[in-house]
């Protein structure tokens, strides 16, 4: 099987004529057959990304240059894709398909992309593990007795076993981050408002940002540079212009910070820990320089994260009741009926634990008591945050508290899944940019990453920084 490296050797191992974009996507079909049982892909678009491929072989052979001409691209289960089932790894929307494209899906397939299948996903994107899945787990294809993460688990996992050269996963509190850190691969989420959110299947609006999974930063510097900017059909995005994230920086020293809180956390493993510690001697002995600052709110991310996104779920996912498409239960009788089984049946238990947690902090009892406050917890955050970045380029924390854990290590116990957010869900608590970087190796043989969190719009530098540590200059 042909050995990606990156999408620029690609590039030229069709210029030279060594391999065809046919003979690329036969090969992946193939090894995404022998890894079935990882069931990573929901489905597989096998004969149109054959006629996909077919066309970009007669586009090179015409000399036809396209920024991701040929490159073989999966989708997370979230994300829309014209004709083609979405679910989001729901029961609730078994069947439905999509009568448009998101905008994301737009324009990678405009510069030459080739979509190759959806990946499975935790369903709406509620989960840490990918065990909440309503089509199954996925399993890590490092070490198939661990979890690879989640929720974009299925996203990370293709990476991880070479099944495409580009995933895109969303990203609500560490849902693209998190797995890129179970599996080894690199992981970016986007500033807020930088990439259209059109035609993601949302679960928390103000959070929920989409963004790729490769095993380069050039890679994610290109893919970022397709998908984002301005699209009339989000009024989210912001009015910035979009930075030029393939700009070529020089290189160079950098303030940063790291967050003594979380590196000194109780619940962080001591191996990840020293590691941690072991890294910033030698970003020091590299010139850079390196400070603790302290952040001792860290115990209030999860609640506020948690207290926010599940309010905005509750609200996002009242459309999804039996009457307009997907599921709709067979033992309804009358309108009500509808509702209620509908619900029940097709939402799984974790998204149903949420959608109840976010009704209750919206009640009208309970609305200035939780929801109301978590907004002010969520500004002070975001004060604190800009605080520090006015004297430091980029904040580093590990991305997450230990490795890739076994398949029901955390059942029965929904607060320590979400712990597992505790590094990540500050980046979208405050809207700026973070990338989750494979740099370390645990002694029980999994990786795990390392966080760089950047102001808002500073991706580009962000990414030349990553572009570094990654020996990519």
């Amino acid at each position: 099987m042909y050995q990606f490296t990156s999408i620029a050797q690609l590039h030229k191992d069709y210029l030279a004529a060594k391999i065809s974009c046919k003979q690329i996507v036969e090969a992946l079909l193939l090894e995404i057959k022998s890894k079935a049982h990882l069931n990573i892909y929901l489905e597989v678009f096998e004969q149109e990304a054959l006629k996909q491929a077919e066309d970009v072989d007669i586009l090179i052979k015409q000399g036809v240059t396209k920024p991701m001409l040929g490159v073989v691209v999966s989708i997370k289960d979230n994300i829309l894709y014209k004709g083609h089932t979405s679910t989001a790894s729901s029961k609730i929307l078994a069947g439905f398909k999509s009568i448009y494209n998101a905008t994301v899906v737009d324009r990678l397939l405009d510069a030459g992309a080739i979509i190759i299948g959806r990946t499975n996903s935790d369903e709406f994107a509620m989960g840490s593990s990918n065990e909440k899945s309503a089509y199954g787990k996925v399993l890590n294809p490092l070490n198939e007795n661990f979890v690879p993460g989640g929720s974009s688990g299925g996203a990370a996992a293709a990476m991880a076993a070479s099944l495409c050269h580009v995933a895109l996963g969303s990203d609500t509190g560490g849902s693209i981050r998190q797995p890129a850190s179970f599996c080894g691969v690199i992981g970016v989420k986007p500033t807020y408002g930088s990439v259209s959110r059109y035609g993601l299947i949302a679960y928390a609006s103000s959070f929920d940002q989409i963004g790729p999974l490769t095993t380069t930063i050039a890679d994610a510097t290109l893919t970022l540079e397709i998908i984002a900017g301005q699209d009339n059909f989000d009024s989210t995005l912001s009015a910035k212009a979009i930075v030029d994230y393939q700009k070529v920086q020089p290189k160079q020293k950098y303030k940063i910070a790291y967050l003594k809180d979380c590196v000194e956390h109780p619940g962080i493993d001591p191996e990840i820990k020293a590691q941690f510690y072991n890294y910033i001697d030698n970003l020091k002995a590299n010139g850079h320089s390196v400070a603790a600052v302290d952040f001792p709110v860290i115990d209030y991310l999860v609640p506020t994260y948690y207290v926010l996104s599940t309010a905005e779920a509750s609200s996002n996912l009242s459309r999804f009741d039996g009457i307009r498409y997907g599921y709709r239960s067979p033992n309804a009788t009358d309108l009500e009926s509808t509702y209620k089984l509908t619900r029940s049946e097709g939402f799984g238990e974790e998204v149903k634990r949420r959608i109840m947690l976010g009704s209750f902090v919206l009640s009208a009892g309970y609305y200035d008591a939780y929801y109301s406050k978590a907004q002010k917890v969520r500004r002070l955050l975001r004060d604190q945050v800009n605080t520090i970045f006015k004297d430091y380029d980029f904040i580093i924390t590990p991305t997450t508290p230990g490795t890739a854990f076994e398949f029901g290590g955390k059942d029965g116990d929904p607060v320590k899944m979400y712990l597992e957010d505790i590094f990540t869900v500050l980046s979208n608590l405050v809207g700026g940019a973070s990338i989750s970087l494979p740099l370390f190796k645990h002694s029980n043989d999994m990786p795990f990453g390392f966080q760089i969190m950047a102001p808002a719009f500073a991706d580009d530098k962000m990414m030349a920084f990553a572009k570094q540590l990654m020996g990519e200059v």
